[in-house]
């Protein structure tokens, strides 16, 4: 019997052929391996300008000749991984990415391999927009060669430059701060406060039986939790820049217990993943902020309600655009560092019982522009130089107006950062300090 290759072999090679000058046509470098390889077809060498970085990627290419993918519309499709596929990547020391090529209509598609992806769960989803591999698709595969620890490295891409808007606002502080003595802990200072007639406050801290504020105790209900006639009022300067970090760490718990009491007209606080949010002004309605954008002015849905697709009467949640707050000295300055992200809740008050699914899938659409104009907008209101849309006299803060931020920095960067190289560090756990007795009123 004569020997013969078959369809699927002929449309094997035809694939990695194909790949192969898509990402030459890309800017990339690409070596094919041998016959011996078993789940890994080539690797794909970033450059810049053509100049070799030396940052590899691992490159599986599935190819076929005109079939539909699963579940395939206009939009994308879904493709499933085999299990031993999969178990052979996760071993890998490069990142691994997917590439389909259908050759009836020259497609080109690629996805990355997740590192936490499981066997159960091994299906991926492409969009047929999004996914297309072609130029400018070059900047998020070169970002997948960034280390995910520490601060990682900059793996420069193929576009121009641009500005850059940090998010840290500056912040000015009160000129004198009250301090007394006080026999009480926080956790029974917090109890008297919360026992009496008055509106209690929690714009202070306490730390070995000393209390903190911007605000003159002897003048408030806090009266109550402090020697009278040990108040006294320092310069701010000599409790703010002390050099022991545990000092700074009490400092920075006061800032955001202000924060907190400044903005608590509008802005909720969520104890669980520790982020201010906006409040909603009733049930199930939405509220729009106003603000001066970089150039015009703009207007964001701050609470948005999302209905049902196929009951449009019906509520499916509520969306708050919220954010994490971050309080750090750098070099004699106090910043506010601000990560937006988002607040869900079933009618505007009740907290949704499955917001981690909900915020991946907002997460997903946002991307720099969007994340940047959300900066913008908290500088607005946190600056207190625009105001909420139906709050014409300014009453969105407590009156009281201990702290002023001042506008982000913003730098020009030579190059184009890939809108995915930002990733943030997962937070470690911190034992319990008085921020979690009071954070949680």
């Amino acid at each position: 019997m004569s020997k013969r290759i078959t369809d699927s072999q002929l449309i094997g090679e035809i694939g990695e052929s194909a790949a192969k000058t898509r990402f030459l046509n890309i800017g990339f470098q690409f070596d094919g391996r041998s016959r011996l390889e078993a789940g890994i077809d080539g690797i794909a060498e970033i450059m810049n300008d053509g100049t070799p970085l030396a940052k590899m990627i691992a490159v599986q290419v599935k190819a076929t000749d005109k079939a539909k993918y699963s579940n395939e519309t206009d939009e994308g499709f879904t493709y499933l991984l085999q299990a031993e596929d999969l178990h052979y990547w996760r071993t890998s020391n490069l990142p691994v990415i997917l590439v389909l090529y259908r050759r009836s209509d020259d497609s080109f598609y690629w996805k990355e391999i997740p590192d936490a992806f499981s066997v159960e769960e091994r299906k991926l989803v492409f969009d047929k927009n999004a996914d297309l591999l072609n130029h400018q698709a070059a900047d998020s595969i070169a970002q997948l060669t960034v280390s995910k620890a520490g601060h990682g490295y900059y793996v420069p891409p193929l576009g121009g430059g641009e500005d850059a808007l940090v998010n840290m606002l500056p912040i000015k502080l009160p000129n004198e701060i009250f301090v007394a003595s006080t026999p009480y802990s926080p956790k029974q200072a917090m109890a008297i406060l919360l026992d009496k007639d008055e509106p209690p406050r929690f714009d202070w801290a306490i730390k070995g039986r000393t209390f903190w504020s911007f605000h003159d105790p002897r003048k408030e209900c806090t009266a109550q939790i402090v020697d009278f006639d040990q108040v006294e009022a320092i310069e701010t300067s000599t409790i703010a820049y002390h050099d022991e970090i545990d000092e700074q760490h009490n400092f920075s718990f006061l800032l955001k217990q202000v924060l907190r009491h400044q903005f608590k007209q509008d802005l909720g606080w969520n104890k669980e993943r520790k982020i201010f949010y906006f409040l909603a002004e009733a049930e199930n309605q939405n509220r729009a902020f106003r603000y001066r954008s970089s150039v015009n002015r703009a207007e964001a849905d701050v609470v948005n309600v999302v209905k049902d697709r196929k009951e449009d009467h019906r509520v499916s949640f509520v969306r708050h655009h919220a954010f994490s707050a971050r309080f750090e000295l750098l070099l004699d300055q106090w910043f506010l560092i601000i990560s937006p992200t988002y607040h869900f809740t079933t009618n505007g008050f009740i907290p949704h019982s499955y917001p981690a699914a909900l915020l991946a899938g907002k997460k997903r659409l946002d991307n720099n522009a969007s994340l940047r104009g959300q900066v913008i907008m908290w500088h607005r209101l946190l600056s207190g130089s625009e105001v909420p849309k139906d709050d014409l006299f300014g009453s969105h803060h407590s009156g009281e107006k201990y702290l002023d931020f001042g506008s982000p920095p913003s730098v020009s960067l030579p190059t184009t950062v890939p809108e995915q190289a930002w990733v943030s560090a997962k937070p470690k756990k911190v034992p319990e300090t008085q921020d979690d007795l009071l954070e949680g009123l």
